[in-house]
């Protein structure tokens, strides 16, 4: 049985048009039964799955994961106050993760989409994953070629630095990717997933195809 209906499509879709509090008020009730508490129960099945192979997943909770549904409009020029998606990290530390070691996933109106890999690095560990990479050239390239995950995920994102450091540079012209600030993959799949019963065996493949590559950066990571 699918966890979303129709009405968590046509809730964003509508917050869409009357993204304001008066509005949000109003509709709080189809919120709560439509969209937080399908995905919270979604969100802990997810949870559930994996914990059933992977221990290190089996302390989280889905409260751990969600994300809040409220922006963040202290510093941005868009002051409207919601977000029109739901989305959540399954990783050992929940939200509190900084590299990925799971997947983070958002249900809108317009898509499913399910990333994995390092998002958010820090200078040092950044350095760390490089001269990894850099001394792994080989099976890094095998990862990122391999059939099946660039059939589902296609290749590796992230934004870029203009120079390395002097001891990758000349790694850096056989491996361009080692420019890179931010190392994660994606894809993106048609809302109406949400309302089959395929979702969950999805996003559980995609950490399945995605974990190599994760167990590969994070050997290299290292966190207090």
């Amino acid at each position: 049985m699918p966890y979303f209906s129709q009405e968590y499509l046509n809730f964003f879709m509508e917050l869409a048009a009357n993204n304001q509090k008066d509005w949000f008020d109003l509709n709080r009730s189809r919120y709560e039964n439509h969209v937080k508490k399908p995905f919270s129960a979604f969100t802990q099945a997810l949870i559930d799955e994996l914990a059933g192979s992977y221990p290190m997943f089996k302390d989280l909770s889905a409260k751990d994961c969600m994300f809040r549904i409220n922006r963040d409009i202290r510093f941005s020029k868009d002051k409207t106050p919601y977000k029109l998606m739901c989305s959540a990290v399954v990783s050992p530390e929940g939200k509190k993760s900084t590299a990925i070691n799971g997947i983070y996933f958002e249900l809108t109106p317009e898509h499913v989409r399910v990333y994995g890999g390092v998002y958010e690095i820090d200078k040092e560990s950044l350095q760390e994953l490089r001269e990894g990479i850099a001394a792994n050239l080989s099976e890094f390239k095998d990862l990122i070629s391999h059939p099946e995950f660039v059939d589902f995920f296609g290749e590796i994102h992230g934004e870029k630095n203009k120079v390395l450091p002097s001891e990758l540079k000349a790694v850096g012209l056989e491996q361009p990717l080692l420019f890179n600030k931010q190392f994660y993959f994606y894809a993106t799949f048609p809302a109406e997933l949400m309302l089959s019963n395929q979702l969950i065996q999805t996003l559980l493949r995609a950490y399945e195809i995605g974990r190599p590559i994760e167990s590969f950066f994070n050997q290299f990571i290292h966190r207090n």
